[in-house]
């Protein structure tokens, strides 16, 4: 087998036997293939696309590649929760309390921001104190006392994945929906889930910008998770307005906080309870979709979503208190309002533009090894379909340094369009797959 004459099958939209991506994926996790073959690959696989056959069996192999987290000692249905990334998406801070609460063993493995989308991971570290490189004994025995831990890729779990990852960011082959589909379900099947409920975000602020190509990629990842016999909703959620209004790490963990004390804002906290309901149901805490809407809505109601994730936040060794005293959070030492430059509806809040700019005062990162300032961010005021005044505030922005303020502050400015009428309203949840 020669990996240039599966290069040249694959540029030629052939389907690859398992074996032969088994050969790839060996390969090049084991060093015998070079990144300028596999590079040529991603890009063949990019242009031409995979058969759902090819997918899982790219998934597989990068599950074989490393150790798979054992959770067979932890009683009940292990349920994981992912979303394929947005701006001021903070909803795993809350559904995953939620489903605790109620009952669902919740191991969360989670990932860091790259570009403009944020990560569950830096939104964690913004509390202070708060681990999330635990062993992979210490995350099995959080999850045998409080039923939720979160922690990050471990270099043993799918480092086929890791490796792979790290070469598409690099080749510009980040978008090809096989890739995105394989790289979530090889970490996921990884980590010992039994269920997993994932939000295919579609829209100017996610990796995938058409409906059309977010519901061939959440069929694809439930078609992996079946054919694993593991039980796999998604749901196809718009993001082409950031979700809720702060955007950046310590800024999120407060409106999380907010959220779990149900004061948060209104398209955040619907979007996390059916989240939350879809884990208690493929959970199997209840047995009807409807009674684990019911149980989520209560769940927050009575205060012990909020209790759990204090609980979680003391047991890997951040302050709870930061829930309560949003002064114990890092705090930005600047701010600029952005004002309306004219009367009228707000028509449009490009994400993107909004998650660029938070990145580029230091909310994000560019590349895997740059540090990201907890403190700062965006702050929106109004939403979609809101009435603004002529220099009425429609965001504002928090900086620690003052260096490429003026340019985030241009961009969040366009990123605001203002019209005469309302406009349509726009559902936030497109699709159900699964």
């Amino acid at each position: 087998m020669r990996t240039v004459d599966l290069i040249h099958r694959k540029r030629d939209g052939e389907e690859l036997s398992a074996e032969e991506i088994a050969f790839l994926v060996d390969g090049y996790t084991g060093g015998t293939i070079p990144d300028y073959q596999m590079s040529a690959f991603l890009m063949a696989v990019f242009f031409s696309g995979m058969t759902d056959r090819e997918v899982s069996a790219l998934t597989e192999r990068m599950v074989q590649s490393g150790e798979t987290v054992d959770l067979s000692s932890v009683p009940g249905v292990k349920v994981d929760k992912h979303s394929t990334g947005g701006v001021g998406d903070k909803t795993s801070l809350i559904a995953a309390p939620l489903a605790a609460a109620a009952g669902v063993v919740v191991p969360m493995i989670s990932g860091r921001a790259l570009g403009h989308t944020g990560g569950t991971l830096d939104k964690l570290e913004a509390i202070p104190g708060f681990r999330t490189n635990l062993g992979i004994d210490q995350f099995r025995e959080q999850l045998l006392a409080h039923k939720l831990a979160f922690i990050g890729q471990t270099p043993e779990v799918a480092p086929a994945d890791g490796k792979l990852y790290a070469l598409r960011d690099a080749t510009a082959t980040v978008e090809s929906i096989p890739l995105i589909a394989s790289s979530i379900m090889s970490k996921k099947l990884a980590a010992g889930l039994d269920a997993l409920v994932l939000d295919v975000k579609v829209g100017a602020g996610a990796f995938v910008k058409r409906q059309v190509d977010a519901r061939r990629l959440a069929q694809m990842m439930v078609g992996i998770g079946r054919r694993m016999d593991k039980r796999v909703q998604a749901l196809i959620t718009d993001m082409n307005q950031p979700l809720g209004f702060a955007v950046g790490n310590a800024l999120e963990v407060m409106e999380v906080s907010q959220t779990l004390q149900n004061v948060g804002p209104t398209d955040l906290t619907r979007l996390t309870l059916e989240l939350a309901a879809r884990m208690i149901y493929l959970g199997k805490i209840v047995p009807t979709l409807d009674d684990a809407r019911e149980l989520a809505q209560k769940r927050l109601l009575d205060g012990s979503g909020y209790r759990k994730f204090k609980e979680v936040i003391t047991a890997q060794g951040g302050n709870p208190q930061v829930l309560d005293r949003f002064e114990l959070l890092p705090n930005a030492t600047g701010a600029r309002e952005i004002a309306s430059p004219r009367a009228g509806f707000v028509s449009a809040i490009d994400a993107e533009y909004i998650g660029q700019a938070s990145a580029m005062i230091g909310a994000g990162r560019d590349t895997k090894e740059d540090t990201i300032d907890p403190a700062v961010g965006v702050i929106l005021e109004v939403k979609i379909g809101q009435k603004v005044d002529a220099g009425g505030v429609l965001c504002r922005l928090y900086y620690t340094r003052e260096e490429r303020v003026e340019e985030a502050a241009q961009l969040v400015e366009d990123a605001f369009r203002i019209s005469a009428t309302p406009p349509e309203e726009r559902e936030l949840i497109l699709e159900v797959v699964g």
